[in-house]
């Protein structure tokens, strides 16, 4: 299966039991524990979990944020998009003139769609009352919660990007500052959102009270975004894609998503023998940087919102044009690649699985930390800016549009193995989260590291301009023959950050062995 060993240092250890949470803040995962030891499923925890995180860590998510996640029911997998569309008004005519989509106010803003994530999956899979998942988060933005060390970090690194947004300020910086790690922080308008949407399965926020408050909030702005807009949004149950490497099957969420970049790669490896090169030699690292640079093109190139592609997610993963692919690596020195990637922002991520054998895999995000900047006066809700992630370029299958998806970077992961599950996994962090999870299934499948050490390695990522950074831990050696073949080190510019955080729920025998990443507040918690 794995190893046992820990060859990394690490401040944690992997947790091992029936019922298990992992997730990236402390408080979150146990509320997700909390809802499994009343009786509840993986589906209840993992909601609970979500909830309350739009609360304890609001600087990678909201409950104006996107969700996808992918579910083993005990039967069979099942994926959920719960992206947002554009507003009908998002012609491309209404952004002419400008050089690429606005990243902060209403026209980075598509429909959120975490909220109808959260009532699809309780309705069709849960166990508890859906009012009782919302709980934990109540309590904590109407009596407070301590904020966790690197949460305040982000908090405080973000705070001067918002300064102009008022009701920002005023809900996220109420003494005009972001609060200290250690320090308590309280939102009684999130409590009275989050009652709203849960008294009414979320038809409030979509059809209701607080969808009046939104579109308001929009007109009252000169935003696009209006009732009907909201009301028109769903989610949408899919089959997950997948790519078969070294006897596993690793399943992704089809496009809008960027999963498929993992996939690619992947399919790129499993034409090289990555099991014969040491796990963090510079030639294991420089054929999965390349492997990753090949699929990240393509992925740029193609994934918009399905359908606008012009062509498939088949003909991006055809085994014989992967072969093809792989043959343009080159051992001996770097490439580069003409398309470009989309930057980064911030997530969270978190898996649970039960007793039963249920697994879950589910991410929410506003995309760049607290996302657009625009904060719906009164409600605590912070909305995303998914639209950034749409391109103005003519006829590109991404270019703006109304009522249409943008490429998302936020994917949740899941491996089998003969059709059986294995892991529920991933590695927030935008454009790191297709790199994050090859590098977990090359630790995992490839050196046979157990859960807990695939989160601990040192990581990699592939830049937006294709150079590429490189943690700490990667000795120097390393790096200078990576250097020396041609690959552009450069340092991150958010070492803290930049490198994602790995959520990890692996099945045996008779339970989980679970690991929650060093970079992150989180923990692995179960019983």
């Amino acid at each position: 299966m794995f190893s046992w060993d820990f060859p990394y240092p690490s401040q944690r250890m992997p947790v091992l039991a029936k019922n298990v949470v992992a997730t990236s803040q402390p408080l979150a995962a146990q509320a997700g524990l909390a809802m499994l030891a009343r009786g509840g499923n993986a589906v209840d925890a993992g909601l609970a979990a979500a909830i309350t995180l739009t609360v304890v860590e609001p600087t990678s998510n909201g409950i104006g944020s996107d969700a996808f996640a992918i579910l083993w029911d005990g039967q069979r997998l099942v994926g959920l998009n719960a992206s947002g569309r554009s507003p009908a008004g998002w012609t491309p005519e209404r952004f002419a003139g400008g050089k690429s989509m606005p990243v902060l106010g209403w026209d980075a803003v598509t429909v959120p769609g975490c909220v109808s994530a959260w009532v699809a999956l309780s309705k069709r899979y849960g166990k508890l009352p859906f009012e009782a998942l919302f709980e934990p988060a109540i309590r904590y933005a109407r009596e407070s919660f301590m904020v966790s060390p690197i949460t305040a970090m982000s908090w405080a690194r973000q705070a001067p990007t918002f300064k102009a947004f008022s009701e920002f300020c005023w809900t996220f910086l109420p003494k005009d500052r972001a609060p200290f790690a250690g320090e308590r922080f309280y939102c009684p308008q999130q409590a009275e959102t989050l009652e709203d949407i849960a008294a009414t399965k979320g038809e409030s926020f979509y059809r209701g009270a607080l969808a009046e408050r939104i579109a308001l909030a929009s007109r009252s702005d000169e935003g696009a975004m209006g009732e009907r807009d909201l009301a028109e949004h769903r989610c949408d149950w899919v089959d997950p894609i997948s790519v078969e490497y070294r006897g596993y099957r690793l399943h992704e969420m089809p496009p809008n998503g960027q999963g498929i970049a993992a996939l690619v790669a992947l399919g790129i490896l499993r034409h090289h023998d990555v099991a014969s090169l040491p796990p963090d030699s510079a030639d294991c690292l420089h054929l999965q940087i390349e492997a990753m640079k090949l699929a990240l093109a393509d992925t740029w190139r193609n994934v918009a919102d399905p359908g606008a592609m012009q062509v498939t997610p088949a003909q991006m993963l055809d085994d014989g044009y992967l072969a093809e692919r792989a043959k343009a690596i080159d051992m001996k020195r770097a490439q580069e690649h003409a398309a470009g990637i989309p930057k980064g922002g911030g997530t969270v991520y978190l898996t649970a699985a039960d007793e039963r054998g249920m697994m879950l895999s589910f991410i929410q995000s506003n995309y760049m930390g607290f996302g657009s900047g625009v904060v719906v006066p009164g409600t605590g809700i912070s909305l995303q800016n998914r639209g950034t992630g749409f391109t103005l370029e003519p006829g590109h299958a991404n270019q703006v549009g109304p009522r249409k998806r943008p490429f998302q970077t936020i994917i949740p992961g899941f491996l089998t193995r003969d059709g059986e599950p294995v892991m529920s996994f991933g590695v927030m962090g935008g454009n790191m989260q297709p790199q994050g999870h090859v590098q977990m299934i090359v630790r995992l499948v490839d050196h046979k590291q157990n859960p807990q050490a695939c989160s601990d390695g040192a990581r990699w990522i592939v830049n937006t301009d294709f150079s590429v950074s490189v943690e700490d831990q990667v000795p120097g050696s390393v790096k200078e023959e990576l250097a020396r073949r041609g690959h552009r080190i450069v340092p991150s510019d958010r070492p803290q950050f930049g490198f994602g955080g790995a959520q990890l729920i692996h099945r045996l025998d008779d339970g989980y062995c679970a690991a929650s990443d060093h970079r992150k507040d989180g923990c692995a918690i179960g019983f």
